[in-house]
């Protein structure tokens, strides 16, 4: 059984590789953060900030390709998570398409679906089968997949030398003195 789940937020570290989106269920509290990458993540906030690139980007042009074989992004699955003999989890999604009255099921990169969709407000799926396999390492106290621990320089401590900020409100107060 697929669990309904939102796209909660966005996390992005401008000076780290790895990126991170966290999809919360629906009509609970559970929680599933996945590892991404920059470009994935900026596609992901881009297409939620409505921006449109001079020039098609990858999920532009899939949005095209599917659009012009008449078939329409029913939903998003974030189908299996998998690990590996070290712990580390690898994420699974599916992107089930309809076209006229046939159901087609693509097997795609979470961040690849989610960034398609989130244009869209395509819903977002996780199977059960997905929470079963972080109870049943966190139940184990294994090592939880690479999406979910933390690295060494992933602490929740604010690091202003993490993140760009820019504030609008900022560029009014300055002066032409250019120093």
């Amino acid at each position: 059984m697929a669990v309904r789940m939102e796209l909660s937020r966005i996390l992005i570290r401008e000076n780290s590789p790895s990126q991170r989106i966290e999809l919360k269920e629906a009509d609970g509290q559970r929680v599933v953060p996945i590892v991404i990458g920059i470009v994935e993540a900026a596609a992901i906030e881009r297409r939620l900030m409505g921006q449109t690139p001079p020039r098609p980007q990858t999920h532009e042009l899939l949005e095209s390709v599917v659009t012009g074989l008449g078939a329409n992004l029913e939903r998003i699955i974030i189908s299996d998570l998998r690990q590996d003999q070290y712990g580390a989890g690898t994420f699974y999604a599916r992107l089930i398409l309809r076209q006229g009255d046939q159901t087609v099921d693509i097997d795609a990169r979470p961040s690849d679906a989610i960034a398609l969709g989130c244009a869209h407000n395509v819903p977002i799926y996780v199977e059960q089968r997905v929470f079963d396999v972080l109870a049943e390492a966190e139940a184990a106290e294994v090592a939880a997949p690479e999406a979910f621990a933390p690295s060494d320089d992933d602490s929740d401590d604010f690091d202003p030398e993490d993140f760009t900020f820019h504030d609008d409100e900022d560029d009014e107060d300055k002066d032409d003195d250019p120093r």
